[in-house]
């Protein structure tokens, strides 16, 4: 574990403590802190990839920003933000949570402060549901809006989804672990090579997810021609919430446009309400017009929408 850098804010009763990796106790406050958050707003607040960074050791390119109570060590947790510079070309992005019983105290914007300041002031920063709170701790950190990412769901029953019809020449079988992971990551990475997110996936983040309890490659499709791996459609159960989602879907380039993005994502929401699931979900950005389109053919309406701010500089 690398030094903590020490942040007390003299007369407002908070620290602020920057860490490069969290221990296991630590990691697992922030983890109760982020489940007391969620169920009083309805959704997470840190994004599974964020969650996913808490454990398993240091990140290249993740800090974690632990805000205390009082301006001695050891205070109770009331907020966490990480930050994560990892693209080459956008500015770092940032994820901010302050727990429910301490909200209103001016902590949000402590976080953010310590964001900016970490970031050099060049910084984006997700509110999830896109929430009154968040869009005016936004205003107030100069932050504007810059991206939406927008959460569609649809009522899901086994004939309400048509057979997939597959491109002459493609047959489709399910992932295999170990077998086929450096093909899937070639290809996820070609097929969302402008995507900051998704396309930028290693080994590490798929055996992450993989190590996950609703992993199942029973429900992760893949698409091939000649043996190779055109296609995707990885699907994903959330149990409590009776939910099948859309987790990702990905065609090669130079595969796209012949209806094998529509004949995956069939396939998947076909296996989705085979194992009982009512409501399936996924997200998509907001400028993606043509992804939406889509999507609002199969039955998909906008359920919520994240939103993602950013400085100007």
């Amino acid at each position: 574990m690398t030094d903590a850098a020490h942040q007390p804010l003299e007369g407002l009763g908070r620290r602020i403590e920057t860490l490069d990796e969290l221990s296991h106790r630590q990691a697992e406050e922030v983890l109760a802190l982020l489940a007391e958050a969620a169920a009083t707003d309805g959704q997470q607040a840190v994004s599974e990839q964020g969650r996913l960074a808490l454990r398993g050791g240091r990140r290249e390119g993740v800090r974690h920003f632990l805000l205390r109570e009082g301006n001695e060590p050891g205070g109770p947790l009331a907020g966490y933000a990480q930050l994560e510079d990892t693209d080459p070309v956008e500015a770092p992005a940032a994820e901010l949570v302050v727990h429910p019983a301490h909200r209103g105290r001016g902590h949000g914007r402590a976080l953010g402060s310590a964001l900016l300041a970490a970031s050099g002031k060049r910084l984006r920063v997700w509110a999830h549901g896109g929430r009154s709170a968040a869009r005016h701790l936004a205003q107030v950190l100069g932050l504007s809006l810059f991206r939406e990412l927008h959460q569609m769901r649809r009522p899901l029953s086994l004939d309400s989804v048509p057979e997939p019809v597959w491109p002459e020449g493609v047959r489709v079988r399910t992932f295999v672990s170990g077998q086929d992971d450096a093909a899937w990551l070639e290809v996820n990475a070609a097929a969302f090579a402008h995507h900051p997110e998704q396309g930028a996936l290693t080994q590490r983040d798929l055996d992450d997810r993989k190590a996950e309890p609703w992993f199942d490659p029973k429900g992760f499709f893949l698409a091939e021609r000649d043996g190779r791996i055109i296609g995707f459609h990885w699907t994903k159960l959330h149990a409590e919430e009776r939910l099948g989602e859309v987790y990702v879907v990905g065609v090669l380039p130079g595969e796209q446009g012949g209806g094998l993005g529509r004949a995956l994502t069939a396939v998947g929401l076909r296996y989705l309400a085979a194992e009982g699931t009512p409501t399936a979900m996924l997200y998509v950005d907001g400028d993606n017009a043509a992804a939406l389109r889509v999507y609002e053919r199969l039955g998909f309406t906008t359920h919520e929408t994240d939103l993602m701010y950013r400085t100007e500089s």
